[in-house]
């Protein structure tokens, strides 16, 4: 089969297509026959050497994807050889034609879902759930601001908030982004451009404050969060891509919390949690995953680049 592999750490063209092995599975696991590939920026983060774990060389990146079982391994009763589905996991990587996962990390995909959703399933939803339900315990009649909401991560938490009945305040770089996260449920759509989009958020709320940040880019926007957070207001750092300077004191007179997130440091509890509301989210139509471009696996490089430019629309997927 044709997969993606990686020999040393760099820049996206370090990401070669090559024949490998098919992938075969042992017990309690299974070979998911891939259609579509979800990438996320942790992908780009591992492949550049940046990140806190590092795979062996050479190694396939990616965890999601979306596709049918083609072969399981002994003890797997809860899929069967033919089913749609979504992956949360893999051990042999998803930017492939094939993927070996452990048999509890694929989900069944819906029949309304296509595989292009499915790939930009697992990670946005996931994260965004865990940032919003499990980290800030958002309730309903709070507002949120989504910080850069046009991505994968971020959409998912528009669709997820205007769930659970929050008052949406979502930011995008682009026209068409910020028209998309409108027809996506957000309440009020800002330009995260303008040097005083946080000051319109505060204005949003009558100077009350805005009680949960989601915060895609800590490095760039923390400093400025924690002026218009309400009492007990709580910041989310999903994403960051350097280091950041703050006065504290904004947050001491808020009685405000800055918390961190990792979806991989959630318990498993937390985890089952999460699948199961997706499935619901997705079965209610609440969840709906906008795909925003479909490139081939052999444009993966391309793919990690468009991934990390501010302009994102939706999620980007490759096609093996």
């Amino acid at each position: 089969m044709k997969a993606i592999r990686v020999h040393e750490f760099g820049d996206p063209e370090v990401m070669q297509v090559e024949e490998v092995p098919d992938p075969r599975p042992g017990p309690g696991q299974v070979v998911v026959k891939i259609r579509s590939i979800g990438i996320n920026p942790v992908d780009t983060y591992i492949r550049s050497g940046i990140y806190h774990i590092k795979p062996q060389l050479p190694y396939t990146p990616g965890n999601d994807a979306a596709g049918i079982i083609e072969s399981i391994g002994e003890g797997v009763n809860h899929v069967s050889i033919g089913d749609s589905v979504y992956t949360a996991g893999s051990i042999s990587g998803t930017y492939a034609e094939q993927a070996l996962c452990d048999a509890v990390k694929v989900h069944t995909l819906p029949e309304k879902t296509s595989f292009a959703q499915g790939a930009g399933i697992n990670t946005p939803y996931s994260a965004s759930y865990h940032a919003l339900f499990h980290r800030a315990k958002a309730i309903p009649g709070e507002v949120v601001l989504i910080h850069g909401a046009t991505g994968g991560v971020g959409v998912a938490a528009v669709q997820w908030a205007r769930g659970a009945g929050l008052t949406i305040i979502a930011t995008g770089g682009t026209e068409e982004g910020r028209r998309m996260l409108a027809e996506q449920g957000a309440h009020h759509v800002l330009d995260h451009k303008s040097p005083n989009h946080q000051e319109e958020a505060l204005t949003l709320t009558s100077g009350h404050g805005v009680d949960v940040i989601l915060e895609m880019l800590a490095n760039i926007n923390l400093g400025n969060d924690l002026k218009i957070l309400a009492k007990d207001g709580r910041v989310v750092i999903i994403g960051s891509r350097g280091p950041v300077e703050s006065n504290p004191r904004d947050a001491m007179g808020r009685n405000a919390s800055i918390l961190g997130m990792l979806v991989t440091a959630a318990s498993e509890r937390e985890i089952f949690s999460i699948h199961a509301a997706i499935r619901a989210g997705l079965e209610k139509d609440i969840l709906r995953p906008v795909v925003g471009r479909e490139l081939t696996l052999a444009e993966a490089s391309l793919a990690h680049r468009l991934l990390m430019e501010s302009s994102a629309y939706g999620k980007i997927v490759l096609i093996p």
